[in-house]
């Protein structure tokens, strides 16, 4: 079940490729074994309203949620969450570097008996595999 969700301040599209955002960001997930690849998504939305620091329109920000089912250790989170967080870090490197801009990484572990879910999609990846 583990999902990214990256909120952005839109002025930040004029500086990097979402897109490539998203890619790389989703890649990096699935690469880590405590994320199934079934369960993941990613996702981006841009922010239009927002206010940062004192406002001045060159300001960005990006902030990505990674909303968790229960079950892993701490250990297990705190790895995940420098993992994604460095992936992150590396994608807006040369942006951080030429503006002003604030970046987030945060994992929320949902509680059990407040989710419901249904998804097939495991079982369309397996027949994939079989064609």
């Amino acid at each position: 079940m583990p999902h990214q969700i990256i909120e952005y301040s839109a002025n930040l599209a004029e500086r990097i490729d979402i897109d490539s955002l998203v890619d790389t960001l989703h890649e990096a997930a699935i690469a880590i074994d405590a994320l199934p690849v079934g369960g993941m998504r990613t996702r981006a939305v841009a922010r239009e309203h927002y206010a940062i620091a004192d406002s001045h329109p060159d300001n960005q920000f990006i902030s990505v949620m990674l909303r968790l089912a229960p079950g892993r250790s701490p250990d297990v989170k705190r790895a995940v969450g420098e993992t994604l967080f460095g992936a992150l870090r590396d994608f807006l490197a040369a942006t951080y570097d030429e503006s002003p801009l604030s970046i987030a990484y945060e994992i929320e572990e949902l509680a059990a008996e407040l989710r419901w879910k249904q998804n097939n999609i495991r079982d369309y990846m397996a027949r994939r595999k079989e064609d």
